[in-house]
């Protein structure tokens, strides 16, 4: 499920939430502390959905440097160092 998938179904739980908190003062609570859970719940998905790009912008720098490494290979340059 991609990111934007997960925020959507975060803001509609919160709003469901929300809706059900205005039923009554008893289950305001209840539904304060569901409220909480889905908002830590929304920041594990967009911390998670941070730390997956980074780990696939690491993937694609060294897939350009080994490219680049055995572009030069293939050349005879002296320095393969990218």
């Amino acid at each position: 499920m991609n990111i934007n998938k997960k925020s959507t179904l975060v803001v509609l739980a919160l709003s469901a939430a929300l809706g059900l908190s205005a039923c009554g003062d008893k289950n305001a609570e209840e539904a304060g502390e569901k409220v909480d859970e889905l908002i830590a719940d929304g920041k594990s998905v967009v911390r998670d959905a941070g730390d997956k790009a980074e780990e696939m912008a690491t993937d694609a720098g060294n897939a350009i440097e080994d490219a680049c490494e055995k572009a030069k290979e293939k050349a005879g340059a002296e320095d393969s160092d990218c």
